[in-house]
């Protein structure tokens, strides 16, 4: 089944990663299901550790597993909880709907909530959006840092490896013309 808030490429991925289990660990989905469930650990990373540890399951493959097994208060198939969760603060949230109309604006483009963050893609990530305290918001660029004089690079911001330029967003009005012009520019290299 499609998923609306993913792009096709990532929907490709997960179906390769699902597939590739047995193939990969010669154990199907609910054998590790089975196992992961045995986990003596309560957080995510520590069980994710614990498969790695103890069963040498990797990162993506213990992910989708430890999904399965336990499910998630809020996962990417429900983006409006995390999107709720992520953008709590009213300045941080005002400033994220300007910056979700425009980048939006810019044609097929699918917006895809995370736990710590919100990107936009149209084959690949070109934007990146997080709240920060006191009500504002860094922007994340697939863009070169000389695109414009607002950026600076990123910096271990935890989005996608593409973002490469961020930019700091005080205010709703910060969306302007020569935001969605970069927006526009980032797009178009996606």
């Amino acid at each position: 089944m499609a998923e609306p808030n993913l792009t096709e490429r990532q929907q490709k991925y997960f179906a390769s990663l699902q597939a590739s289990l047995k193939r990969d660990t010669g154990k199907s989905l609910p054998e590790w299901v089975a196992i992961a469930r045995t986990c003596p650990e309560a957080g995510h990373r520590a069980r994710l550790k614990w498969l790695k540890d103890n069963h040498g399951l990797l990162q993506n493959h213990g992910s989708h597993v430890l999904s399965e097994a336990f499910g998630t208060e809020m996962s990417w198939r429900e983006p409006e909880k995390l999107l709720e969760a992520l953008w709590t603060d009213p300045a941080s949230k005002a400033i994220f709907e300007a910056v979700d109309v425009t980048a939006r604006r810019q044609g097929e483009a699918i917006q895809t909530a995370r736990k710590g963050y919100t990107a936009w893609s149209r084959k690949v990530q070109f934007a990146a959006a997080r709240p920060i305290r006191g009500g504002k918001l860094m922007l994340g660029l697939a863009l070169a840092t000389d695109a414009s004089s607002r950026l600076e690079a990123s910096r271990n911001d935890g989005w996608s490896e593409r973002v490469k330029s961020r930019t700091l967003l005080s205010a709703p009005a910060e969306a302007d013309a020569e935001l969605e012009a970069l927006l526009r520019a980032a797009w178009g290299r996606s």
